[in-house]
């Protein structure tokens, strides 16, 4: 048996994995058309004709419509632009609730936060890591204005039971699909099931503009909305005669000609780039099946999982040593495991301390609400103890790559007896110096 790395082994992989890279020919050249163009960006912050942008930015919004099957796409500088935009368009004010999931990129619960909305978190579920209806059930009140709901990982949520919910209490589902292109859940595609759904360009995900995000709607009133948030939309209230200001004030979320132009060419790769890493993931999952104590991704009937990450759950009571110490193994090994993902939001200090926007803690002085830790159980015990993963967008993973990776598995795997004394031998000597 070969000895770990860990403990003085050789690894299996002895180079860094390759950084993912989807760009080719193509968006140079579409970059390369619009830097002759000399036009950079197409927008004017009034109203008229290039109030919605360039030629460039526009055609990219009609092809992502057309890939989306939806009736409206509204372009912006990063998700994190487009959920901000998402949750004015849905009208929230001063002191209304928006549930929010814990475990997700932490723009998602700061969006309500912009407008005096109120975050408020509800659990999520053990298998897939995304919001649990029930648990947003528990948390709906009279206050409560949207739900945003996370594709997180690549897996749908419960989207069509979200939108069931949000839609039988007269409130918005928003969705933010930054990690889910391509995904879908009985044959509808994730972030097209909400009111209101998000994507991401930034440059780790799936294919990528650098920096950008989409903004989906099937509502002509939310679409409108979206547009005059991402681009000063105080100036078209006279000549559009808008009689409802709510959040008419606009901000420049604008996307560029050059993003728009890297981005039409990325959509005409989405099939083969998503698939791609559903390959990868399909494998890494056939390689650890009959490891008792790995449970990898899992996948709702009727959903397809696109894979962000390779996100699985480790029980250490039948692998004998913790998440931690063998994902210490796996990357002195070269792999680039991580043994957690974000902690629970409703740690971050925003929350603890209630304190966001101004000295006298707005918008949580019109509320009562408390970020208990404990409030959501099932995400605390994935943050502190089971879930780990790899980043599959992170890096471009050959087939031979992908071998090492699972060569690297079952060498940690089956060195597990070595594992559990270097784990006994750091606690008596954590003991020993203490």
């Amino acid at each position: 048996m070969a000895k770990l790395a860990l403990l003085g082994g050789k690894p299996v992989l002895e180079m860094a994995l390759a950084s993912y890279n989807p760009m080719g020919q193509e968006e140079l050249d579409a970059v390369t058309k619009v830097m002759r163009s000399g036009k950079l960006s197409g927008f004017v912050g009034a109203w008229g004709d290039d109030f919605d942008g360039g030629h460039t930015v526009k055609q990219f919004e009609q092809d992502w419509s057309k890939k989306f099957a939806v009736e409206h796409c509204v372009s912006v500088n990063s998700a994190t632009s487009g959920l901000f935009a998402a949750v004015a368009a849905a009208g929230v004010g001063p002191g209304d609730e928006v549930i929010v999931p814990p475990y997700t990129m932490s723009a998602t619960v700061m969006a309500p936060l912009v407008y005096g909305g109120i975050p408020v978190f509800a659990d999520i579920e053990p298998d897939t890591f995304c919001l649990d209806p029930a648990s947003v059930v528990q948390n709906i009140t009279s206050k409560t204005k949207a739900i945003i709901v996370v594709n997180l990982f690549g897996h749908p949520a419960k989207l069509h039971e979200l939108r069931a919910i949000a839609d039988g209490q007269g409130i918005v589902l928003i969705e933010d699909n930054a990690q889910g292109p391509l995904a879908s859940e009985e044959g509808k595609l994730a972030g097209t099931i909400g009111h209101i759904g998000v994507f991401s360009l930034n440059f780790h995900k799936h294919f990528h503009t650098g920096e950008g995000g989409m903004c989906v709607t099937d509502d002509s009133k939310f679409a409108l909305k979206l547009k005059a948030v991402r681009n000063h939309g105080e100036n078209i209230v006279e000549p559009l005669n808008i009689d409802d200001l709510t959040n008419m004030i606009g901000f420049n979320y604008r996307m560029t000609e050059l993003c728009a132009g890297i981005g039409i060419e990325q959509l005409k790769k989405i099939d083969q780039l998503v698939s791609r890493r559903e390959q990868i993931a399909q494998k890494l999952t056939q390689g650890i099946q009959g490891m008792s104590g790995l449970t990898p991704p899992q996948v709702r009937p009727g959903c397809r999982h696109v894979y962000y990450v390779w996100a699985l759950r480790i029980d250490r009571n039948r692998i004998g040593v913790s998440r931690e110490t063998f994902c210490q193994a796996l990357r002195a090994e070269g792999v680039p495991a991580v043994p957690h993902y974000v902690k629970p939001l409703y740690w971050l200090p925003v929350f603890q301390k209630r304190i966001a926007i101004g000295s006298h803690g707005f918008p949580f002085s019109v509320s009562s609400r408390k970020y208990a830790r404990g409030m959501c159980p099932v995400v605390e015990q994935m943050h502190l103890k089971e879930l780990m993963y790899l980043g599959i967008c992170s890096y471009e993973l050959s087939d031979p790559d992908v071998a090492a990776v699972l060569a690297a598995f079952n060498k940690v795997y089956a060195c597990l007896d070595d594992l559990q004394q270097f784990e006994r031998t750091q606690v008596q000597q954590e003991v020993l110096s203490v």
